[in-house]
């Protein structure tokens, strides 16, 4: 790990951004979880058009000085969006002291037994002070479970079953359906009543079904005129 060296800011000290690794290139590591990903941060953008939050996938975390970035595969902050030159150094990654908080909400997505979801990673957010750390684990590498929910209760996790969110005013649900082209159970956000967020491609395809839907019913009405012998043209 690259050291850190501390510069000063006015009274406290933060770490120098200029001495972090913000990004190295690794890819994600398979296609479900890249679409798994993308079904989850993309349906909130889509969404949540009128609310401010910061939503990403594979994207760094660094928390505590002279410790690595944590980077979960899906995040969500409220009331924080990404800075307008997110080019500069101290920009490209999520660094606590620079927003003020940590996420509200972190996700891991189970591929295998190595990312250790149920220990180091859970203690790490649970330092960190994250309000819901969940764990989506859809080949159940990890038990029988295929989705655990930690709620964040003073100082320490503790798993509950419910999947409504309350500090942040959504939910989680298991989804049968398509997406992308994939037919296959899909973890989503969703709204209290358990309607799910839809993303950009179900949105433009419920507006088509409404028009195609108002274009047969003024076919139907203007055949009714016309039997009526009213020419429907002519109103």
């Amino acid at each position: 790990m690259v050291e850190q060296l501390l510069i000063n800011n006015d009274d406290f000290y933060v770490p120098d951004a200029n001495q972090l690794v913000t990004e190295d290139d690794t890819p994600v590591d398979n296609f479900a979880s890249a679409k798994q990903q993308r079904l989850l941060v993309g349906s909130l953008y889509s969404a949540l058009k009128n609310q401010t939050f910061l939503a990403e996938a594979n994207v760094g975390i660094y928390h505590t000085d002279e410790q690595p970035a944590i980077v979960p595969d899906v995040f969500l902050n409220l009331d924080v969006q990404t800075p307008a030159n997110w080019w500069e150094k101290q920009n490209r990654c999520y660094m606590v002291w620079r927003f003020g908080k940590p996420p509200e909400v972190v996700i891991e997505i189970v591929s295998n037994k190595e990312g250790d979801e149920l220990g180091k990673k859970l203690q790490i957010y649970e330092q960190m002070r994250v309000s819901y750390y969940i764990v989506y684990d859809s080949t159940q590498q990890l038990g029988e479970k295929k989705l655990r929910v930690y709620e964040l209760r003073g100082r320490r996790y503790f798993e509950t079953s419910e999947t409504w969110l309350e500090q942040v005013g959504l939910g989680v649900t298991l989804w049968e359906g398509e997406f992308e082209g994939r037919q296959d159970t899909w973890l989503r956000w969703c709204y209290q009543d358990g309607t799910v967020l839809l993303t950009g491609d179900e949105i433009a395809e419920q507006e088509r079904q409404r028009a195609e839907q108002a274009e047969q019913r003024a076919q139907l009405l203007a055949e009714r005129l016309r039997a009526m012998g009213i020419d429907p043209d002519s109103l």
